[in-house]
Formats: structure tokens, C-alpha cells, sequence
């Protein structure tokens, strides 16, 4: 067996690992009974453990050095294999195995106790948890890396490249143009159409979001949906691609969005070419490409005109009684419409950056400036003022909404925004092929699925974010993009412009 053999099958074996601890984190948000955790969380953190040794044998660490030295004398789908182990290799080899494994366990429990004080409405009974987690966050940064600013190394491991002078360029031109031209399409808005706070019973919003399911060509041969505390995506390779929503009765564009947005994170997954199945290349490239997919498909396609001309009697079938004064353009209005709201992921398009920037200050000021955990909701609430002019009543509404921080997933927040303006260019690269609204209208979603995969899905992680941006729209990321397009489209429905 020569070495890339040897690193293959040592590489199987890491990934049959990562396969029970994908299934167990799935089971644990979905299905999993409540005392079901302690004793789980001790498996997994055995598990995790294995897993960590395994990745850093003597085996392991000698062939992926040997092969990283002579990268260039392999092929280029196997140069990139290795240099994405040696980089993977980089992150952990200096984390005890024990202090891993304990990490995992933490968040493993973490979820239950974040799920219980939100029901609660109650941050303090989650406040030494995430302050623990932050604390051994802040031990695994030291660990990695303690030449980069802690905040820097975790925006890393979810957008190659970035950092904090990048993304405050970034918020800082969001600040500039958004925050005033936000207050100016509040200050014009019509009535609120009384359709959007009426009850919409949860099984008719099941079968509206199956039937999306056969709309975005979702293919449940390969795939699953199933009911979350929060929505989210899983999978392991293109054959096994599960999403989950969640229904809210006084609320149905909660189900309806989050499920467009989770079908965009699926489709990218289950189109990623086949061949990169038993590589570290299988999955999405980045999660700032991955939001863009899914705020691609939830925003640009699924919040359009063309889009409800076709779907709408479908979703009034459904919901005769509730939808029986609303027509087609009311409805639209009422799915775009803009408020100051306290819920991210229910959050209208244009004022969802401004939900970032709260999240990317908060963890900011944690991992750059020692912000304690006393003070977090304070600085929360404080940006949500700032941004958003509205005061934050309780904590399930604040800083407890999001599932993030109970599972260590810091620096991930700010991907949204930023998938959010990679969408946008990507959009006005995509006119210039053809007009999406006209391929919408025919309900030929399966193009747009297929244009794509071909310029984006079916690479996974064999180019990079800045590589695609490039390809696929012919320059680099510009913001600009992003903000021509929520002012168009706003100052259209609001403004007349």
C-alpha cells in the first residue's frame, strides 16, 4: 500500500466515525427523548474521542506530513485532499485528546439546557453553560493558533480568508446604506396586511411545505424532513440529505421560508459531483457560498412575484378560509413586508444584515474584548435598539433565539449576511444568461437547480469561495451588488422608485 493509499483508508475510517456522530447529533435534534442526553453525551464523547486519536496517530500525522511535502507531484483532486487534511491536521494537533473530548460532551448537553431556558424564557439558567463553552472555546483557540486575534481564527474555519478587518469593510457599507434607506421604507409602508397574524393550522402547513419538497425537485430518495426547535440542514454525502422546519400557527412564513431556505442548503449537498464522496471534498465549499445557495433559493426565488403567480392558489387551496380576501399582489407584499421584528429567522429580507451585525458585535466584543457574560444581553439589546429601534422584552425573543452558541459555533453568524450578498451577485450574473422570473413562471425550478450545479453545487470544496464568485459572475465579491439589489427590489414595493 503506497502512502495516499495508506491516507485513504485511514481517512475511511475517520469518516465512519463522523457518520455515527452526524446520526447522533441528527437523532438529538429531532427525535431524541429528553433523557435520553446525559448517558448519550457520555457515548459521544467516547466517540469524539476515538475520533480525535484516530486523526491525530503517529500514522496519521506521518503520512499526511510526507504527502503534504510532495503535494505537487500528485494529481490535483488528491494535492487538494491533502492539503485540506495537513490544514485540518493544523487546527487540532496540539488539543489534548481528554480536554476534545470534554469540549464535545459540553455541547452535547449544551443544546438540551439552551432549548430548556428559551422555553423559560430565562438567560440565566443558560448563562454559566455559554460561558463555559466560551471559556473552553477561547482554550481551543490557544491551542490552534495564538498569533491570530482569537475572533479572527473562528471567522476562519467558516469563510476561508476572512477576518475582522474584512467583514467590518463590509458591515460598515451595510451600515452606511442600509440602516437609513431601512428607516426610509419604514417611514412610506402601507397598511400591514391583516392576512399575516391570522391562524394558519400546522397540518396544512406541513402539507404546503411537502409540497414545496416536489416544486425545488427535492429528492426524498435521498433525503428526509423532519420537525426542529430550529431548522437546519444534515447530511454526510449526496445520497443522505435531511432538513427540518418548524411550525408556528400564528406565523406560517416561518415553515414556508425556512423550508425554501433549508431545500437551498440541500440542493447544493445532494448536486456536489459523486466522485467526491469518499474525499475531505464532499461538501459545500464554505458556509458564506452555502448561505448564499439557501438565501438564494429562499429570497431571490421564493419570495418572488413570478414565484406566487404559479404557487399561490396551491397554498390557498390549503388555507381557503384564512387567504379568501388576499390576492396574489397582496400576498406578495405581505411576504416582503418590512418591520422591525425581534426574530432573526423570521426576519423580512431587507432587515435580516441588521440581525448579523447585533450577532458579529456580540461575538466580537466576546472574543476581542473579554465581554462577560453578565454583560452580553445588555450589548445585545443595545444593538437591537441601535439597529432595529425596537427594545427587547425578554431573553427567548434576544439573545437566547438562536441555536449557535449552545453548539460552539461562533464566527458562523456573519456567513449569512455575507451568503446573502454572494446571492445577490450570483443573481445579476444568472440575468445575463437568462430571466429567472420568466423560468420561475414556468415553474421550471429544475433549471435553475441545474444551472447551479453547473456553475457552483457540483464542485464542493475544490474551489475555493473567491474562485467561484470569480467564475461564476466574472470579478471579484463586491458588496455592492448586494445592496443594489434589496434597493431595488424595496424601493420598488415601497417607494416607487
Amino acid at each position: 500500500m503506497n502512502s495516499f493509499e495508506t491516507f485513504k483508508a485511514l481517512q475511511k475510517k475517520q469518516q465512519a466515525y463522523q457518520y455515527v456522530l452526524n446520526v447522533l447529533g441528527w437523532d438529538s435534534n429531532t427525535e431524541a427523548p429528553k433523557h435520553a442526553f446525559p448517558f448519550r453525551a457520555e457515548m459521544q464523547s467516547i466517540i469524539s474521542q476515538e475520533a480525535f486519536s484516530l486523526m491525530l496517530s503517529k500514522e496519521y500525522q506521518e503520512v499526511v506530513k510526507e504527502l503534504f511535502e510532495t503535494k505537487d507531484q500528485l494529481p490535483k483532486q488528491d494535492r487538494q485532499e491533502i492539503e485540506r487534511a495537513h490544514e485540518s491536521l493544523q487546527k487540532m494537533v496540539n488539543i489534548p485528546p481528554v480536554e476534545y473530548a470534554a469540549y464535545q460532551k459540553l455541547l452535547s448537553l449544551a443544546q438540551r439546557t439552551w432549548e430548556g431556558a428559551k422555553k423559560e424564557n430565562n438567560y440565566a439558567a443558560f448563562k454559566d453553560t455559554l460561558g463555559e463553552i466560551i471559556k473552553k472555546a477561547r482554550q481551543m483557540i490557544t491551542y490552534r493558533n495564538q498569533e491570530k486575534a482569537p475572533y479572527d481564527v473562528l471567522l476562519d474555519d467558516y469563510e476561508k480568508g476572512m477576518n475582522m478587518e474584512k467583514y467590518d469593510a463590509f458591515f460598515d457599507a451595510l451600515r452606511k446604506d442600509l440602516v437609513p434607506f431601512v428607516k426610509e421604507v419604514l417611514n412610506h409602508r402601507p397598511k400591514k396586511p391583516a392576512f399575516i397574524d391570522r391562524h394558519f393550522p400546522k397540518a396544512g402547513q406541513k402539507e404546503f411545505v411537502e409540497y414545496l419538497n416536489e416544486v425545488f425537485h427535492y429528492d426524498l430518495d435521498r433525503g428526509l424532513l423532519k420537525e426542529s426547535v430550529h431548522p437546519f440542514t444534515w447530511n454526510t454525502h449526496p445520497g443522505d440529505v435531511r432538513y427540518t422546519v418548524r411550525y408556528l400557527e400564528n406565523f406560517m412564513f416561518s415553515s414556508i421560508f425556512a423550508g425554501i431556505h433549508e431545500l437551498g442548503h440541500a440542493t447544493y449537498e445532494m448536486q456536489i459531483n459523486d466522485a467526491l464522496t469518499s474525499t475531505n471534498l464532499k461538501s459545500g465549499t464554505s458556509m458564506g457560498i452555502h448561505e448564499s445557495q439557501s438565501r438564494f433559493y429562499e429570497n431571490v426565488v421564493g419570495r418572488s412575484k413570478a414565484f406566487w403567480e404559479v404557487h399561490y392558489p396551491k397554498l390557498k387551496s390549503i388555507f381557503p378560509e384564512p387567504l379568501k380576501d388576499v390576492d396574489v399582489d397582496t400576498f406578495y407584499l405581505g411576504i416582503n413586508w418590512v418591520e422591525q421584528s425581534f426574530i432573526r429567522v423570521e426576519a423580512d429580507e431587507l432587515t435580516y444584515p441588521l440581525h448579523i451585525m447585533v450577532r458579529y458585535e456580540c461575538e466580537r466584543a466576546i472574543f476581542n474584548e473579554g465581554l462577560s457574560m453578565e454583560d452580553l444581553p445588555q450589548l445585545w439589546n443595545k444593538k437591537v435598539k441601535e439597529y432595529l429601534n425596537i427594545d427587547v422584552e425578554n431573553d427567548a425573543d434576544g439573545l437566547l433565539q438562536d441555536v449557535h452558541w449552545s453548539g460552539g459555533a461562533f464566527g458562523y453568524f456573519p456567513t449569512y449576511a455575507l451568503g446573502s450578498a454572494y446571492a445577490a451577485q450570483i443573481y445579476y450574473a444568472m440575468l445575463k444568461e437568462f430571466d429567472l422570473d420568466d423560468v420561475i413562471r414556468s415553474n421550471n425550478i429544475a433549471h435553475v437547480n441545474g444551472w447551479l450545479k453547473d456553475k457552483i453545487h457540483q464542485f464542493g470544496k475544490t474551489k475555493t469561495p473567491d474562485e467561484l464568485i470569480l467564475e461564476v459572475t466574472q470579478e471579484p465579491f463586491n458588496v455592492k451588488y448586494y445592496i443594489q439589489y434589496l434597493k431595488e427590489k424595496y424601493g420598488s414595493l415601497y417607494l416607487g422608485v
